[in-house]
């Protein structure tokens, strides 16, 4: 057994429109949705798009954008996600220790109320790849918080003071939250995060009025855990009685991992939810035998019930870490030429897949970074990867070192969402360009303690120096129509507006603006951090701004936001994003960009 100590160190106030009282949440949420002027949703709405219909700032003027005002949280460790606007009020969050600020638009962004959480810091060492967290919901009057503890919190929209609370899991098992909630009628819906600890993750429903438990659905386990009945299926099959647990040795679906720590979407037409499970535990595939299901899956689930509709199951048998938690974009594209409700998602993997999200139906897997090599196509008749023994950790054994697989444990693409435009129907996707040497090793199970047991290094595709690539992709096709290369990987969230541009920002700091058509830069500005937030819009007194979080961190900056140095450390980030301190330091800020008067 390897020793374990590497791994501890990973990681009178304005008018608001609040409509509190509606017993049906998503009713409001999809009518405030509807207004562009208004940014109500973490990604801004329902099906995940990304996507504004604001045009006041276009590919003519987008080159006269200048930063307005910002805003520090006083926080100095990654600032995923990014902030609501509701009316006047803006909600800002932070990561641990989970601040959340609400700001007067109508007045230079003063402090109305702020909500500090005292949480006991021993959280901190459990919690992988920094601690940072993916944004605040909205929803009946309330903001919602999922707290680095676990614990949901509901405040009051107008004063920040807390309505419930309730306490989502443990600790002291390696349970931890980092992911935004969605709120969906009457229920607020949150997931899990602890993969590297050996949690059984889930995602579970609490009621909006008291944060009553509705439902809770597992990633693995038997039936009845999982919510799955007769009618659930898997590529139009149905995947029959005991389809998970009877994919694991024993009870190792106990602390089987399947984290729910990403993003979910909703469909209201189909009254279905969309998320992704991440990594089996542990990421020494020798030690677990079998597909090891449901991890890396998509899972639709009925929002009134939890109950699965349909499954599918990306990585079988995952010996790489490739987490299925990034986003799934609802969107109503042309597939082969067919008019489709589709679902897409770009997956750590390597692979973007476009899936009919009615029924599950596989109808696009394909490469979305050139230089995956673990696997050479998907077979769309099974939907299974045709894995390359040369790049699977575990083929030969243990304590063998698999080099040169692309890509990285950290994806082709991680949790930054990706934004689609319905005006060319195109997806804008920040990606990874990154691959990793992956030596697998025995470890043991102790509820609390790290259970990983690979050593990891990352680094360029051979004869490449750059890390990322931002890339427009058409899900009809599977085909990557343009790709602008970055230094670092693009681990912002993107925004695809109707000015015919896009926006992103880069781990250097830039919030940069391209052409979407194109990929042509029209636009950069320096912020004071790098950035891994999500750009979004919105407009006040009658003008368009651009909003973005700044604060390195995150997987890819993991060692400068905590302090390593080891190339292997931060599960192997952290020689491969090493020369990243050369252009950024640790903040966080608030940033945002107006046109001049």
């Amino acid at each position: 057994m390897r020793p374990m100590k590497s791994f501890s160190l990973w990681l009178a106030a304005p008018v608001l429109v609040l409509l509190a009282g509606t017993a049906s949440g998503n009713d409001e949420l999809i009518r405030l949705s509807k207004d562009p002027n208004q940014w109500v949703m973490p990604s801004g709405d329902y099906a995940n798009t990304r996507y504004s219909t604001l045009n006041q700032i276009n590919k003519d003027n987008v080159k006269n954008l200048r930063p307005m005002w910002t805003f520090s949280t006083g926080v100095l460790r990654g600032h995923e996600g990014g902030p609501l606007v509701i009316g006047d009020i803006m909600y800002v969050h932070s990561p641990f220790p989970n601040y959340v600020f609400a700001l007067d638009l109508n007045n230079n962004g003063r402090i109305l109320w702020k909500y500090e959480p005292k949480q006991d810091p021993t959280v901190i060492p459990v919690m992988c790849c920094d601690t940072v967290n993916r944004g605040v919901a909205y929803g009946d009057g309330k903001i919602f918080l999922d707290q680095a503890d676990t614990t949901l919190v509901a405040l009051d929209a107008k004063t920040g003071n807390v309505v419930w609370s309730v306490k989502n899991g443990d600790p002291k098992k390696g349970e931890t939250g980092t992911s935004a909630p969605l709120v969906v009628k009457d229920k607020v819906l949150v997931g899990i995060s602890g993969g590297e600890f050996g949690v059984q993750a889930r995602v579970t429903a609490y009621n909006i009025k008291d944060g009553s438990l509705a439902w809770k659905a597992y990633s693995e386990g038997p039936d009845n855990e999982i919510l799955f009945d007769a009618s659930t299926t898997e590529l139009g099959k149905p995947v029959g009685r005991d389809s998970s647990t009877k994919t694991w040795e024993g009870d190792q679906w106990k602390i089987g991992g399947g984290g729910t720590w990403g993003w979910i979407s909703y469909d209201p037409q189909l009254n279905l939810i969309y998320y992704g499970s991440g990594n089996p535990s542990t990421w020494n595939p020798v030690q677990r035998p079998g597909d090891n299901k449901w991890s890396m899956t998509i899972f639709a689930r009925n929002p009134d019930t939890g109950v699965a509709k349909w499954v599918y199951q990306m990585t079988p048998h995952d010996q790489w870490d490739y987490d299925g938690v990034n986003e799934m974009i609802l969107a109503d594209i042309n597939v082969k030429g067919q008019p489709t409700k589709a679902l897409v998602h770009f997956d750590r993997n390597g692979f973007g897949y476009t899936l009919n999200r009615e029924t599950g139906a596989l109808l696009v897997a394909e490469k979305f970074d050139p230089k995956v090599n673990w696997a050479t196509k998907v077979d769309m008749q099974t939907g299974r990867p045709d894995v390359v023994a040369q790049f699977a950790p575990g083929s030969k054994g243990a304590d063998v070192n698999y080099k040169q697989i692309c890509p990285a444990a950290l994806g082709s693409k991680d949790q930054q969402p990706a934004a689609f435009s319905p005006k060319t129907g195109l997806f804008y996707v920040p990606t990874n360009h990154v691959c990793m040497d992956y030596e697998p090793f025995k470890v043991s199970y102790t509820a609390g303690q790290p259970y990983v047991g690979a050593t990891l290094s990352m680094y360029p595709p051979q004869g490449e120096n750059n890390l990322g690539n931002f890339i427009a992709w058409d899900a009809g096709t599977g085909k990557i129509l343009w790709s602008d290369p970055e230094p670092f990987s693009v681990w912002s969230g993107v925004l695809a507006t109707a000015g015919d541009i896009v926006f992103y920002g880069t781990l250097e700091g830039y919030l940069k603006a391209v052409d979407m058509q194109t990929g042509k830069e029209l636009y950069r500005f320096k912020t004071p951090s790098g950035i891994i937030g999500n750009v979004n819009t919105f407009t006040h007194g009658g003008k368009q701004y651009i909003a973005v979080l700044s604060g390195v961190g995150g997987w890819a900056g993991i060692g400068m936001a905590a302090g390593l140095t080891k190339d292997t450390d931060g599960l192997g980030a952290v020689g491969a994003y090493k020369a990243l301190a050369n252009y950024t330091q640790l903040g966080g800020v608030l940033t945002v960009f107006g046109l001049p008067e």
